[in-house]
């Protein structure tokens, strides 16, 4: 097709839909819910797994984590011979450390939660924080989790762990609350009543979407902790991979010794549970999976309802314009003419409907942007270019029969049609 030809085709396509104006718009109405759909929901979930991938890259891309029941999930909600595992130890990480010829370090940490009857307070005068996590860590822990990276002042030392020094790293929450006005570093705090020494502030961190993040979290010795709270037998372990040992043998080294440690029945299940940051990820998916599967289930049917509408409104058009078409074959334009002629009117039909589309889901993506700035969505040029595709492959498709069958039609019945 010459460029004079294809823009003399859009030119009547535009004209036949100007006169149609009601008929044309509801005609695209399903096209239009269909690729906003689509654009809308691919924006947000783009936006939030770049979230998750930041996310997973500040949990230690080279680091693994052992933990007696899995992770992300409730003791309440698993069966009774993994509730009922036995703890993991103290001394667990160098015992990891010395079997393990791919570890550079392990870490072990505990870890105090202030949501139900148990309640902690951090106070600084007549300032006080109750809403917190508490954690007893190890110099190490900072470097397997670049998380929680330090701002002001210094992490948790050996030599504090070592004389379970009260000293203690606070989140920037708990900063501004005790100190709105004032420098955190070297400040006496009450911590349940016993005084604790300010030595470090974690970098800002809310949590994802605004929920608990690194701001809410304290850090005190694991030596200190492990005798402030001895009830506390729950306890964790950071791994971190030497990095020219690949993760996956890493993780069998650990799997290994642990098994020899807890004297693991050679045919038995592991008693403890190793993963890696990916476990976020992977759970991200499992809950965005029905989100994308729902999505195209809507985004489908309008498309459906779009295609049905765009082949029907053709097929009328074919009708109406039947007289037309007679006038056409009879002046020389042959069945190619006719067939991209009425092909052209339904692609544009169908792009209208998408651009439109585009437009909506954009719109939607920018309105949930400017509401939540923690879910950074935006249109990417591919789900444009997806957007235009599925629009031209709808009015393709479902235009290609009334397209046919109007150039099939035989001149002379058309020139007596009244």
């Amino acid at each position: 097709m010459r460029r004079d030809e294809f823009v003399e085709n859009v030119l009547v396509a535009l004209d036949t839909l100007r006169d149609r104006k009601a008929r044309s718009a509801l005609t695209i109405l399903g096209i239009v819910i269909g690729v906003t759909s689509v654009i809308a929901v691919a924006s947000i979930i783009d936006g939030l797994n770049g979230i998750i991938k930041e996310r997973v890259a500040r949990l230690g891309s080279n680091s693994l984590f052992v933990t007696r029941i899995p992770a992300g999930q409730g003791a309440g909600r698993l069966p009774a011979k993994v509730r009922l595992r036995k703890y993991l130890e103290d001394g667990d990480e160098k015992f990891i450390e010395d079997s393990c010829p791919g570890v550079s370090y392990a870490t072990i940490f505990g870890q105090r939660i202030n949501f139900g009857e148990q309640v902690d307070e951090i106070r600084y005068g007549d300032n006080r924080v109750q809403r917190f996590f508490l954690r007893g860590t190890q110099p190490n822990y900072a470097r397997a989790l670049p998380l929680f990276a330090i701002a002001q002042g210094r992490f948790i030392s050996q030599y504090d762990e070592e004389h379970a020094r009260n000293v203690i790293v606070i989140g920037r929450s708990i900063a501004d609350s005790l100190f709105p006005h004032a420098d955190p570093i070297g400040k006496q705090v009450r911590l349940n009543g016993r005084l604790y020494e300010v030595i470090g502030l974690f970098e800002p961190d809310q949590g994802l979407f605004s929920n608990f993040g690194v701001d809410q979290f304290a850090c005190i010795p694991m030596s200190n902790f492990r005798k402030s709270f001895p009830e506390i037998k729950e306890r964790f372990i950071a791994v971190a991979a030497r990095e020219d040992v690949p993760m996956d043998a890493v993780h069998d080294q650990v799997e290994e010794a642990l098994r020899r440690k807890r004297h693991v029945p050679h045919m038995g299940e592991d008693d403890f549970e190793i993963s890696s940051p990916d476990f976020l990820s992977a759970l991200w998916n499992q809950l965005t999976g029905a989100l994308v599967l729902l999505t195209g289930i809507i985004s489908s049917i309008g498309l459906l309802v779009g295609g049905i509408g765009v082949m029907n409104i053709m097929l009328i058009s074919v009708t109406e314009r039947t007289s037309e078409i007679g006038i056409r074959k009879a002046m020389g334009a042959r069945k190619s003419d006719i067939r991209v002629q009425f092909l052209m009117e339904a692609i544009t039909l169908s792009c209208i409907g998408g651009i439109i589309g585009i437009l909506c889901g954009a719109l939607i993506a920018f309105a949930v942007r400017t509401a939540i700035p923690d879910v950074p969505a935006a249109v990417s040029p591919l789900w444009v270019v997806l957007g235009v595709g599925i629009s031209v492959g709808v009015g393709l498709f479902f235009g290609y029969y009334p397209a046919n069958r109007a150039a099939n039609l035989d001149p002379i019945v058309c020139l007596r049609y009244e």
